[in-house]
């Protein structure tokens, strides 16, 4: 008898020729999530921003002042720095160039050590390789030295050695490439989401210009970030729609490990506007250091409100939520060995991050508070204002569940709350039939009626 492929036993063999080992970039190519966090839309221009950290990385380096990202029509995007260029000499192992080895195998790059970077955004040695790998073609162009060097890729492979083209007064390096289709579900970029990115990043790095351009557009689109107030700028920025209560508080501290950075400003808004980086990647899934900032901020407003006593007696201490109430924040930390938890570096994993911002933040603030007082009691009334309303929600809650609670549904109607206060014009009389109906309704089992001097039920009468 025939056999169908659907009822075919399966072989239980499972032997050493079904390891697969994927080598140089397939491994990239077959499980691209792994490393850029999908292939969809936000998998696509995390390609953009892994090419622009590098230079950022340069410009923190104290190499380059300009970043210029431009869209083009074919779907493809460059990025252009004046940093000192990828290097381009013979790699001592490789065998092939320092470029096409940091384009072509991950886990290769500058950042690993502290001699060429300091502080950096790229840790993993896979960003522009992933890149390599996830991209149809890829050009890449360095002038460095006087020259000029370039090299194509397709999907990861080059298609021919490093090449010096020519001369040149130019310092930098030119990535274009254009996203693969078989990978990605669109290749369409977003102007507006490219925008915030880059728009972050020169918030976060005072005197750094990024210029976004769209030749998609017919006359060309174009942005230029450039903020000289840093994160205060940031700050003001996110609280343009809103009515600020004070000017922005700002703190800085340095220490060897690391440089912390936050702004903050309240606002007559109820919500609560967060924003975390380390090493000017955006943490949106928070970290140690955006623990230490709100440890810190719960702390040191409660003890002022308890040194000034300006807490009522309802209120016996502030909680996080209501002295986060409409504020707006950016914590930015730069350090030296930061830890990541994943490629797409979402969320901060350095335990000793969290202490350091903890007590900077609250000597800092504390030290604020005292010199503007006024300030200090602003912000401390909104909380307040939040606490109470957080209680009388509590409140509001508990006496719904409460009527709800009784027999497990609402009284009788004859039964329902009155508007009188006085308990002795509350009286309600239940004359007829009614009256024994509804009694057994609301008397539990074991529970006796009501009873006059001579002994007797009042079942008419509650």
């Amino acid at each position: 008898m025939a056999t169908d492929e659907t009822t075919k036993p399966k072989s239980d063999s499972y032997s050493a020729d079904q390891i697969k080992v994927l080598e140089g970039l397939d491994a990239v190519r077959k499980r691209p999530a792994m490393y850029i966090g999908s292939t969809g839309v936000d998998g696509l221009h995390h390609l953009v921003y892994e090419v622009v950290d590098n230079s950022v990385d340069e410009h923190m380096a104290g190499f380059g002042e300009t970043i210029e990202v431009t869209i083009h029509i074919d779907g493809s995007v460059t990025v252009v720095d004046n940093g000192r260029g990828i290097p381009t000499g013979m790699h001592p192992t490789q065998k092939k160039s320092a470029a096409e080895v940091a384009l072509t195998v991950l886990h290769a790059g500058g950042k690993f050590e502290q001699g060429a970077y300091t502080v950096s955004g790229g840790l993993h040695g896979v960003g522009i390789s992933v890149v390599n790998a996830l991209s149809e073609w890829l050009e890449l162009e360095i002038w460095q030295d006087g020259q000029v060097f370039e090299q194509r890729y397709e999907r990861g492979k080059p298609g021919a050695p490093l090449k010096d083209t020519g001369i040149t007064k130019r310092r930098g390096t030119k990535v274009r490439f254009r996203p693969d289709g078989q990978v990605f579900e669109t290749l369409e970029f977003s102007f507006d989401v490219l925008a915030q990115r880059l728009r972050e990043l020169a918030f976060l790095n005072k005197g750094l210009s990024i210029t976004l351009k769209d030749e998609r557009k017919e006359p060309a689109k174009e942005q230029v970030f450039l903020y000289k107030g840093g994160i205060v700028s940031f700050v003001e920025h996110l609280n343009e729609a809103k009515t600020p209560l004070h000017k922005p508080i700002y703190v800085r501290v340095e220490k060897p490990e690391m440089i912390l950075e936050v702004a903050l400003q309240y606002n007559d808004s109820y919500a609560e506007n967060l924003f975390s980086f380390a090493n000017n990647i955006n943490t949106r899934e928070g970290g140690t250091h955006l623990v230490g900032f709100k440890a810190a901020l719960t702390r040191t407003i409660n003890t002022y409100a308890n040194a000034n006593e300006l807490l009522k007696k309802e209120t016996e201490s502030l909680t996080g939520d209501d002295v986060r109430e409409g504020l707006t924040a950016v914590v930015s930390v730069k350090v030296r060995n930061p830890q990541f938890e994943g490629q797409t570096k979402a969320k901060l994993g350095n335990s000793e991050v969290k202490g350091v911002v903890e007590t900077a933040v609250n000597e800092k603030l504390g030290a604020y508070f005292e010199e503007n007082p006024t300030v200090a009691r602003k912000i401390i009334g909104k909380a307040i204002d939040a606490a109470r309303a957080r209680e009388a929600a509590r409140k509001a809650k508990e006496l719904i569940r409460r009527k709800s609670a009784l027999d497990g549904g609402s009284l009788p109607r004859q039964l329902a709350d009155g508007s009188e206060k006085d308990p002795a014009l509350s009286e309600r009389y239940l004359v007829g039939r009614s009256a024994s109906s509804i009694l057994s309704k609301v008397i539990r089992p074991g529970v006796q009626p009501n009873r006059d001097a001579t002994g007797s039920s009042r079942p008419s009468c509650l």
